[in-house]
């Protein structure tokens, strides 16, 4: 599925309320400041309930150092959402995406992401409020349908 950085919909309240951390001594990252930049799918009809964390530092600009897959629903949700009866929690995060960019420092910036931002209740409830407001702006304002799967590009039935 596409995903769309939030910033490109929505600049000013990302320029506002994108989350960073700034690390001193912390196991096995550079000393620096790091950037979680939220993107969401833009698929029409998609009710996904994810977030795609890219993580850039201040020090590497324009270089992506992880790709984090966030998913804040329950494992039941994803089933019926993904259509598939397993104890894979692909979807349910967070996650390392397996086919995002990730660097050797992936795995150390997924723990400062869980220390940093999961443990923290309103930053949860902001990417949930984000999600919304990308949903509802790629959809022309209207209400995303619940639980609704992104579609499977099925053939159109004519009608006569």
């Amino acid at each position: 599925m596409p995903m769309t950085p939030f910033f490109g919909k929505f600049p000013h309240i990302a320029f506002r309320e994108t989350r960073s951390a700034t690390v001193h001594g912390f196991k096995g990252l550079p000393d620096g400041e790091y950037a979680f930049l939220e993107f969401y799918c833009n698929e029409p009809g998609c009710d996904c309930r994810r977030v795609h964390i890219v993580v850039i530092s201040r020090d590497r600009p324009g270089k992506i150092l992880a790709t984090i897959n966030y998913g804040w629903e329950s494992i039941e949700f994803y089933k019926k959402w993904a259509e598939y009866e397993s104890d894979d929690e692909d979807y349910r995060g967070p996650i390392l995406e397996p086919f995002g960019q990730q660097t050797k420092l992936a795995p150390y910036l997924m723990e400062l992401f869980k220390k940093v931002a999961l443990e923290d209740p309103r930053y949860v409830a902001r990417l949930r409020r984000h999600y919304r407001m990308f949903k509802q702006a790629i959809e022309g304002k209207r209400e995303v349908p619940k639980g609704k799967r992104r579609s499977r590009n099925k053939p159109k039935k004519e009608s006569r």
